[in-house]
């Protein structure tokens, strides 16, 4: 081969090799590329998990506070915060659609914490954007989406704040949308249970949202909407469960709670509060005359007259039958008396169809002025409400100090005088622990109520361990509501309350195997059950000096209205009414309760038993109103 061909066939070589390095560096380049494009994808796919991550992070963390107690307030708060903070949007809102006399307008329930809606305060200046009556225009974004069931992205930021502060001076309105980040608007519309609530506002930094985003922020609506429904669903079942049904007051439940943070309150800021009692006047001579149905809107008539008087902050309740509260805040003794007068007066106004004029009994006590104790200030409150109807009715008669022992503090040295002395060795090794729980403490407020029922319920579950604890409290707001109804003095009253609480203790004598025998008693073992009241009062009871005028009460709890009861064989007059309403209280409890004989009754059940007894175990009277008492929910 000649040089020529040589060189010829070298250059073919490096042709070769050189196209071969550029195919080569052509696939690294396209290898390159792709793994660019790869990373860069990764990236994407990356940065849309971690949003997508943020986003159900957002969307758990509202569902458990959703699942909870948290007010929806706080709820909303915690929306809005997480929204803008974790989404990263520029500013987060709730805004609600409100009506009222002046017609329809804005208001915001709940914006994000961040530099934007502060700069916005300082240019419109005191009040904040928050606090103000934002006008609702028709032609606006808000309407639009509303009208349309859809969200909407605006780019017009200064139309949109015009169209809600239509005052605000356009200088302003370019100042605050000068130099400012946000670059559009996403409203979405907020509908709960079929009606409009109002909108979901995000503002952000970008002009345009990926439709996934949008479609995530429907999502959150969703959320809302769902908080807001559960919200309600929770203040409807609140309402109820401290609502009377008869009247719409409030019911003794709340009064309670509303007068123990009163308490605290009067306490820290040195004031004082007033409880009004109101007490229907005859209201068993209207069920009696006119039927139930007529005594039933003489109640709601002087609820009615309670709400037209009340203020704001004022608490009026019923407390039980035709007997009401009313709890005034920050008011003296001087300013109860005329608020007392002045519902006395609108009571004696309103005249009812058939029934006519209708009248009502109170009485007024002064926390500070006439007691520290909240249970001798609802006692004087009561007296002072019967003082009225002993004088008379139709009156207001003002608290007076306390010159007797209450009957808590008969009740309680009544218990202590028993279990110190081991009255009953039954309940020896509780008589230390129950003599504890009953002494008065130092602070004289912490002696209540219930302290005597707690007691009560132990020692009554020593002889009856299927007892309900509770019951025993039940008992007594439910005998002292019968006894008013027929007009009894505060004194039978008081020794009621006392019976109430000791009218069963003569059980703790008796063998436990008598009292839990599931199987049919013998005469004899009937006869020795029998012997429980005569052991409460004349062998555990007697020996208390100060307590002689509950003995009959306890003795003849027993005795029924044809003479066919036990021990003395009394009937009709003869016995205590005292005696018969914890008869008929204790009847009804024992059916409603399990024995180890038997099942529960339901109370329908054991109403139609009391019913049935009616001329027999107890006068007619007394059960038309305790069965009214139970029907018409008042305890």
């Amino acid at each position: 081969m000649g040089l020529f061909d040589k060189f010829k066939e070298l250059t073919r070589k490096v042709s070769e090799v050189e196209s071969n390095i550029y195919h080569e560096k052509r696939d690294y380049l396209e290898i390159y590329e792709r793994n660019i494009e790869l990373e860069r994808e990764i990236a994407e796919r990356t940065e849309e998990l971690n949003d997508a991550n943020k986003r159900m992070f957002t969307l758990q963390h509202i569902w458990d506070m959703m699942n909870s107690s948290t007010p929806l307030e706080n709820v909303l708060e915690a929306i809005v915060n997480s929204t803008q903070g974790e989404l990263g949007y520029m500013h987060c809102a709730i805004i609600r659609k409100c009506v009222d006399e002046e017609g329809e307008f804005l208001r915001i329930i709940a914006q994000s914490n961040d530099g934007l809606i502060d700069r916005l305060n300082n240019l419109i200046g005191s009040p904040g954007i928050q606090t103000r009556r934002l006008n609702y225009s028709h032609e606006s974004v808000f309407a639009d989406t509303m009208r349309q069931r859809t969200i909407i992205q605006t780019k017009s930021i200064d139309l949109s704040l015009s169209s809600v502060l239509p005052d605000l001076p356009q200088e302003t309105v370019n100042k605050i949308i000068s130099n400012q980040p946000v670059k559009s608007v996403i409203v979405v519309p907020l509908i709960a249970q079929k009606q409009e609530f109002g909108w979901f506002c995000v503002f952000t930094a970008r002009e345009e949202l990926a439709s996934a985003e949008m479609d995530f922020l429907g999502l959150f609506a969703k959320q809302i909407e769902m908080a807001i429904t559960i919200a309600d669903l929770f203040q409807a079942v609140r309402e109820q469960a401290v609502t009377d049904a008869l009247t719409g007051l409030y019911n003794r439940r709340y009064f309670e709670e509303a007068l123990e943070k009163e308490v605290q309150r009067a306490k820290r800021q040195k004031q004082p509060f007033s409880i009004i009692g109101i007490d229907l006047d005859y209201l068993k001579k209207i069920n009696d005359t006119y039927g139930h149905t007529f005594g039933d809107l003489a109640i709601k008539t002087i609820a009615d007259v309670l709400k037209s008087n009340a203020r704001s902050v004022d608490v009026p309740a019923r407390i039980g039958g035709e007997e009401f509260n009313v709890l005034l805040p920050g008011i003296n003794s001087e300013g109860a008396m005329i608020a007392a007068e002045r519902i006395r007066k609108s009571i004696e106004s309103v005249e009812i169809d058939t029934i006519g004029h209708i009248t009502g009994s109170l009485g007024v006590a002064t926390y500070f002025e006439h007691s520290e104790d909240v249970e001798e200030l609802l006692e004087l409150t009561d007296q002072a409400m019967y003082t009225s109807k002993r004088n008379g009715r139709n009156r207001v008669t003002i608290a007076e100090p306390v010159s007797e022992t209450s009957w808590q503090e008969i009740a309680v040295n009544t218990f202590i005088d028993i279990l110190s002395k081991n009255r009953i060795p039954k309940a020896r090794h509780l008589s230390k622990e129950l003599c504890l729980k009953l002494k008065a403490p130092a602070n004289k407020d912490e002696l209540s109520k219930d302290s005597l029922f707690t007691v009560a319920d132990m020692l009554t579950k020593l002889y009856n361990p299927m007892h309900t604890s509770g019951s025993v409290k039940n008992k007594v707001l439910m005998a002292v509501t019968l006894a008013k109804r027929f007009d009894l003095p505060k004194e039978d009253i008081d020794n009621l309350k006392i019976a109430v609480l000791l009218y069963d203790i003569g059980n703790l004598m008796l063998p436990d195997e008598l009292l839990q025998k599931t199987t049919p008693l013998t005469d004899e073992e009937r006869d020795t059950i029998k012997n429980h009241p005569v052991i409460a009062a004349r062998e555990i009871l007697k020996p208390i000096s100060y307590i002689q005028d509950v003995l009959p009460i306890i003795e003849n709890h027993h005795e029924n209205w044809d003479g066919s009861g036990y021990p003395n064989k009394i009937s009709k007059d003869e016995i205590p009414l005292t005696s018969q309403i914890i008869l008929i209280l204790d009847q009804y409890f024992a059916l409603i309760e399990p024995r180890p004989y038997r099942s529960k009754l339901s109370s329908k059940d054991a109403l139609a038993i009391v019913k049935a007894d009616a001329g027999k175990k107890w006068n007619d009277t007394l059960v038309k109103e305790f069965i009214s008492l139970i029907e018409h929910d008042i305890v």
